[in-house]
């Protein structure tokens, strides 16, 4: 019972200490003015914000090459740019780390095939972690490799397809991985992505680079492009933009 007193004398005794002190306290402790957010001018439409780098315009392939070297082979037709199915996959020329990344694409209306061969492309993350693009509306196929997916790894938490034909969009967020001086991870690369504005990776942990056979791993690596894949199939893509973060 003594003891009891004694920690309820203590109490009495310090909330009055805490109640001047929070008296004493003044809004502007803890306003922080400086420095100040930098201003940015959001986009319009289909208009990219004002700090973004536009990948692509829908008026030529300047900012990309063939992954297997010269100029990008794909067609640019109605402000959109298409796989040429058997010339290879295109890759910015610059490179990146961490960014924000706008992308829209469209599976073709003509229907063909079903699975992984409707609509097959994918967008590859530093040319290493690939998020999958597959016309999924009313065809199934395995869950981490339908579109929304980080290939073979991260399945999407929702299937939110639109029809074949139609433009849909990827709104991403990518964290690159870290690594420490003997090329172990320091800390893996994490993904976001929003389909068509609705989230279907969260903050998502990449187990390592994109494999089609076999478990992911790390390797080390710096700032990379980006990477569009040709999977065979006419896969449309336009208004391209990054933000680095």
């Amino acid at each position: 019972m003594q003891r009891i007193t004694k920690l309820f004398l203590c109490a009495a005794f310090a909330a009055p200490a805490l109640h001047a002190s929070a008296q004493e306290a003044k809004p502007q402790d803890t306003e922080v003015w400086e420095p100040q957010p930098v201003k940015v001018t959001p986009g319009t439409g289909t208009s990219a914000p004002s700090d973004a780098i536009v990948l692509f315009d829908g008026k030529n392939l300047d900012n990309w090459v063939s992954e297997k070297g010269g100029a990008a082979p794909w067609t640019i037709k109605d402000g959109a740019m298409t796989v040429a199915p058997g010339k290879g996959g295109i890759k910015t020329k610059a490179s990146f780390g961490d960014f924000q990344l706008h992308i829209e694409w469209r599976s073709p209306s003509v229907v063909k095939g079903e699975g992984q061969g409707r609509g097959n492309s994918g967008i590859f993350l530093q040319e290493q972690y690939e998020l999958q693009v597959l016309d999924n509306y009313n065809n199934k196929t395995y869950a981490n490799g339908q579109a929304g997916s980080l290939y073979k790894q991260g399945i999407p938490l929702v299937n939110a397809c639109r029809q074949p034909g139609e433009w849909q969009v990827y709104d991403v967020i990518y964290t690159a991985p870290r690594f420490k001086g003997d090329g172990t991870v320091e800390s893996p690369a994490r993904v976001t992505v929003i389909h068509n504005g609705v989230l279907v990776q969260n903050n998502y942990e990449l187990l390592g680079k994109t494999l089609y056979i076999g478990k992911p791993f790390y390797e080390k690596h710096g700032e990379l492009p980006l990477a569009l894949q040709d999977h065979g199939d006419l896969v449309s893509f336009r208004n391209i933009w990054l933000r680095k973060l």
